[in-house]
């Protein structure tokens, strides 16, 4: 009889020893130490009962699920899955071409014509004379201002600044881009050159430099600064507006300057290998497409040609804005090296345009676009005329290389016009499903359809006006 009385006693004893447990484990596993994870609490492992801790303690969101969590997860890994699979995808492309045509990219198919050689020398060296023939004419407009405020101090005169033009008919093919460049850089300094030495000489007969020139200026006040050295200095340095001084670094780092010259040689020789090896083949048979119009055909040949481009475009634009332009800077010891701001992450074409290119962009900003405001132009119009300017700039650097003036560039720049005002509300809008927005439209517009059209714009005017067997222009056999 005691043992059957005790067995309802330990029953009882037993259940609540088991409820015990448990609860223990759940206060186990709900109040975690100081170091643990409070979100993924760990199991017990001195508890008798390891099945019946609770899992589920509080709300959580899906990582994915970025409107719910106040933590967004880090996409690292998909970052590195996504240059991976580019790595994978371009060395497929690459293998395909290496066995439909070889290795193209040789010495042999670069060759000069002699007489090409000698025409580059000669516009290289001629086109200075355009800055020579400007410092000519301050230093004569410096002689007269500097009689002229002896004798009349104090009255308010007007002296026009002189301004050289360039206009040259290219005669090579392979140099010609860099003589053009050459000659349209010359040609905006000495542009920059007349305008803020004019404003200087008018300062100068009116009234005292020192008040009314920048806080930079009475270092080097003018008529001081027309020398032949700080134009030189001017005609070297990486910028396109023209001061008498400019913040200087206190010494030349050579190893800084040796690294940048290195950068843009490997850049521009992994230019030449990707026009040659897969820019050329892919231009040569997009060109009976175009010629008939096969439109699905074209689609296919500018997205092939889009990744060429694109790679093309950045390793362009960090050889000359990173590479070039900060050895240069650093052999001229140019403090000032703001060459271009973050566009990769532009999210409307405004910004993109505004910080690509900022020597540029300041040479457009004050020369251009203030001038005509301060003489009451709305400034949007001027915005607009300073974009359309710009746009010239560019089918010129284009077509006179190529020998066609086609006006894709200039088209090219005329269409961003909308997608400008289209972009700018995703700027002001708040969040980051407009930044994506506006930033897709940015990368789409560029390298999927602007810079792989003019591309094959060009080369097909280029093939068929100087090519072996030129092809047909669209629509010509439908007027014969």
């Amino acid at each position: 009889m005691e043992a059957r009385q005790r067995k309802p006693g330990g029953s009882k004893a037993n259940t609540a020893a088991n409820g015990n447990a448990i609860s223990t484990a759940a206060s186990a596993t709900t109040t975690p130490s100081t170091n643990a994870d409070t979100t993924h609490p760990a199991p017990p492992t001195h508890t008798k009962y390891k099945h019946a801790f609770p899992v589920h303690t509080n709300p959580r969101a899906s990582p994915l699920s970025l409107s719910d969590t106040t933590s967004p997860p880090s996409f690292f890994g998909f970052r590195n899955l996504m240059g991976l699979v580019l790595v994978a995808s371009n060395l497929r492309l690459m293998i395909e071409n290496f066995r439909k045509y070889g290795i193209l990219v040789t010495l042999s198919g670069s060759q000069v014509r002699e007489g090409d050689w000698w025409w580059f020398g000669v516009l290289y060296l001629l086109t200075p004379g355009f800055l020579l023939g400007a410092f000519g004419i301050e230093r004569l407009a410096a002689g007269f201002a500097v009689a002229r405020r002896g004798r009349q101090d104090g009255i308010k005169a007007e002296d026009k600044g002189t301004a050289g033009e360039v206009r040259r008919r290219h005669a090579v093919f392979s140099l010609a881009t860099l003589a053009e460049l050459h000659a349209v850089i010359v040609w905006l300094k000495v542009c920059s050159y007349a305008f803020t030495n004019r404003d200087l000489r008018q300062a100068y007969i009116t009234t005292t430099p020192t008040t009314s020139t920048p806080p930079l200026y009475p270092t080097a006040p003018y008529p001081t600064n027309i020398t032949l050295s700080n134009l030189t200095y001017f005609w070297w340095a990486p910028t396109l507006i023209y001061q008498p001084t400019y913040p200087r670094t206190p010494k030349i780092r050579w190893d800084f300057a040796i690294r940048r010259a290195g950068e843009f040689t490997l850049c521009t020789l992994l230019i030449y290998a990707a026009c040659a090896q897969y820019a050329v083949p892919l231009l040569q048979n997009s060109l009976q497409d175009i010629s008939h119009l096969h439109l699905f055909n074209l689609l296919e040949r500018i997205l092939k040609l889009s990744t060429i481009s694109l790679v093309c475009w950045l390793a362009g634009f960090f050889a000359l804005f990173q590479s070039f332009l900060n050895f240069l800077a650093e052999i001229m010891r140019f403090a000032d090296r703001e060459f271009y701001a973050d566009w990769w992450n532009c999210c409307d074409l405004r910004s993109y345009w505004t910080s690509w290119n900022k020597p540029v962009t300041r040479f457009m900003k004050r020369h251009v676009y203030a001038p005509m405001v301060g003489r009451g132009v709305p400034p949007p119009l001027a915005q607009l005329i300073t974009f359309l300017f710009s746009g010239l700039l560019h089918e010129l650097l284009v077509g006179v290389p190529t020998h066609n003036i086609l006006g894709v560039a200039f088209l090219g720049m005329v269409f961003q016009i909308p997608l400008i005002y289209l972009t700018d509300p995703l700027a002001r809008m708040k969040g980051h499903n407009s930044r994506l927005a506006g930033n897709l439209i940015f990368w789409i517009t560029f390298c999927f359809f602007g810079q792989p059209v003019a591309a094959l714009a060009y080369f097909f005017a280029w093939q068929a006006k100087y090519g072996a067997k030129p092809p047909e222009w669209p629509l010509q056999q439908w007027g014969k």
